[in-house]
């Protein structure tokens, strides 16, 4: 719900009465309200409340100094009355659809002001202010304190110290000199040396655009060979039939390509060569990215011995540095077969002192190893115990 007060406040620009409009953007947040009058909004071409560019959500510092204009709206009471009435009349004898005054004749667009716009909402702004009492300790209204119940900021932090009607004339803006520091660091697109690549990649696609919309905004720039949309990673390449036409695609493209109120990430392709000659890396998907771990899977097992002969024979875990001769092993009956009578068990024999093995037929019982007998094996300690 949204109130209506007719002249409730003076614009805090012009000074003189308005019409004020006051809401609440949504839950746990703050009443919002018209600042200034339709007039300077409309001189400005900026939202009566938040006083940021209709066009960019930029503050107008920002939007001047990219479209290189200078508007001096003079601040003496006499003079900011004229031309506050000859803006009038310039407004009403306009369609509405285009701003009025050095705004109206500077270039369409700036490609500083398409990198630094915002295209989704910053909710942020609507939060309710910090709550002074519980700075102090002693709000006692808990929950429901309709302010929020955090630190301040560093009040030597020049963000902390905005004042509006700097913001309306474009001074002294700290938020605007924090977007212009940004906007000389932000990256550039450097140009492949490599002279047969002509792809383009699009990321952050999303799902609501389609290829004719990629098509329509490329299309400008050359003629295009294929364009290929893969929407399992949401991105798309677009190859170009000329070099020079992908350079321009990349030039006008990077940094400010929004389709739908979508920005899109704009890279240069890879050339098949380059592909070919990158080895994969361990964790390291398509794309570039770094991938995690899949916990609980077995680690690399251990390489196979090159031949049987080198394989370990230590079944039994016995000490290395015991002499062989004087270990005797009698190894019971298979699991399944009753045990002799007394007197009559498996022969003892020596591991080390005994020549080369007997025939297979005159081999005695207890020589013969079965796998189930290895004390190695899961769960033969335990048994080993229990007996």
């Amino acid at each position: 719900r949204m109130s209506k007060e007719k002249y409730g406040k003076e614009c805090k620009i012009c000074a003189r009465p308005f019409t004020v409009f006051r809401w609440c953007p949504g839950t746990r947040m703050r009443f919002k309200k018209t600042e200034v009058c339709q007039t300077c909004s409309k001189m400005k071409n900026v939202c009566q409340t938040c006083l940021l560019d209709l066009e960019y959500g930029l503050p107008i510092q920002v939007r001047d100094t990219g479209l290189d204009i200078k508007d001096d709206v003079p601040k003496s009471d006499v003079n900011k009355e004229y031309y506050t009435q000859n803006a009038e009349r310039e407004i009403g004898n306009s369609d509405g659809t285009r701003p009025v005054g050095l705004l109206g004749k500077a270039p369409s667009s700036s490609e500083m002001l398409l990198k630094l716009a915002r295209t989704t909402p910053y909710y942020k702004r609507n939060r309710p202010h910090i709550c002074s009492f519980w700075v102090k300790g002693e709000c006692k209204r808990g929950e429901e304190c309709p302010y929020r119940h955090e630190k301040p900021t560093d009040p030597d932090d020049p963000l902390a110290d905005q004042n509006i009607k700097d913001r309306y004339y474009g001074i002294n803006d700290p938020v605007a000199d924090k977007l212009l520091k940004r906007a000389s660091t932000m990256p550039r697109l450097d140009t492949p040396e490599d002279k047969t690549i002509t792809t383009l990649y699009v990321g952050g696609m999303g799902d609501t655009i389609s290829d004719a919309e990629l098509r329509n905004h490329f299309y400008q720039f050359g003629e295009i060979r294929t364009t290929t949309i893969v929407q399992r990673q949401q991105c798309a390449f677009i190859q170009f039939a000329t070099r020079q036409a992908a350079e321009l695609a990349a030039e006008k493209s990077f940094n400010k390509l929004i389709i739908n109120g979508r920005r899109l990430t704009v890279k240069w392709g890879r050339s098949q060569a380059a592909r070919g000659k990158e080895a994969y890396q361990d964790g390291v998907s398509e794309m570039g990215t770094r991938l995690d771990p899949v916990p609980g899977l077995p680690g690399a097992l251990p390489p196979p011995p090159a031949l049987e002969e080198d394989a370990p024979t230590n079944y039994f875990n016995l000490d290395p540095g015991t002499s062989p001769n004087v270990m005797n092993i009698s190894l019971p009956p298979p699991p399944g077969i009753n045990p002799p009578p007394p007197g009559f068990g498996a022969p003892m024999f020596h591991m080390g002192s005994m020549g080369p093995p007997p025939p297979m037929g005159m081999r005695p019982p207890g020589h013969i190893h079965y796998p189930s007998q290895d004390p190695q094996r899961m769960g033969a300690h335990a048994a080993r115990h229990g007996d």
